[in-house]
């Protein structure tokens, strides 16, 4: 038999839209409650609202992951509100495309802020209640580009590049507090981060859904808690 999650509470960043809240409706039909982590508070509420609709409690917290004691007093509100996390999903990115001379310094350094060190920031303030617990379920969403670079991606991969090791590491030192620490690499996802505002302007249904990482997610995190899928990569199937 697996992992029952139901009941459980799961922290999910990047929460407004797309994975995030693709992964907190699919989490809420599962009967956990969730906190709910974004830079955008009028998206976080009105994930908020689904989520409540379907019954389980949701709380969000609206920050800037990239500075430290901003998210340890968003999480440490979460914590007061809703209880300490059982699952966490590192979520939460940007994207940044161009070639390497044209890119703007601190829109590169953004990018390791958010996606590397907005990731840190988080995982930092959870983990302790984790270890405290003896349990946990950290969900890590890398990207493909964080395995193989590619032109017009030098910021995007470095960050991610940055997430595999980081992952690779915490993963081996929180095993024997019964923590798993999983690693995903989704290829191109039908979010506003791949397609912008016009996801029109593209056969968006070629590419792999948010719904479609919620649901594996799910399955994840139900495996028997001696068993963890350490990393995987996820591709659509005939995406051209």
């Amino acid at each position: 038999m697996g992992q029952d999650i139901k009941g459980k509470i799961a922290y999910i960043t990047g929460a407004g839209s797309g994975i995030g809240k693709a992964t907190a409706l699919e989490l809420a039909e599962e009967g956990v409650h969730v906190g709910l982590i974004a830079r955008t508070e009028s998206k976080l509420q009105k994930v908020k609202e689904e989520v409540e609709m379907l019954g389980v409690r949701a709380e969000y917290q609206a920050v800037d992951l990239a500075n430290l004691e901003d998210t340890e007093r968003a999480v440490e509100n979460l914590r007061e509100s809703l209880g300490k996390a059982d699952i966490l999903i590192n979520n939460a990115g940007v994207g940044l495309h161009g070639d390497f001379l044209d890119i703007d310094p601190d829109e590169w350094k953004r990018t390791i802020e958010i996606n590397l060190f907005g990731m840190y920031h988080v995982t930092r303030s959870v983990l302790p209640d984790m270890i405290e617990k003896n349990s946990g379920d950290m969900i890590n969403i890398s990207s493909s580009s964080g395995l193989k670079g590619t032109a017009g991606s030098t910021s995007y991969s470095a960050s991610k590049f940055a997430v595999q090791g980081m992952t690779e590491a915490l993963m081996q030192e929180v095993r024997p507090h019964n923590i798993r620490v999983f690693t995903m690499n989704p290829s191109l996802v039908a979010t506003e981060l791949a397609f912008g505002d016009n996801p029109e302007k593209n056969d968006v249904e070629k590419y792999m859904q948010p719904e479609d990482l919620a649901e594996y997610m799910v399955a994840q995190l139900k495996l028997h808690p001696r068993i963890f899928i350490k990393q995987s990569l996820q591709w659509a199937t005939n995406p051209f």
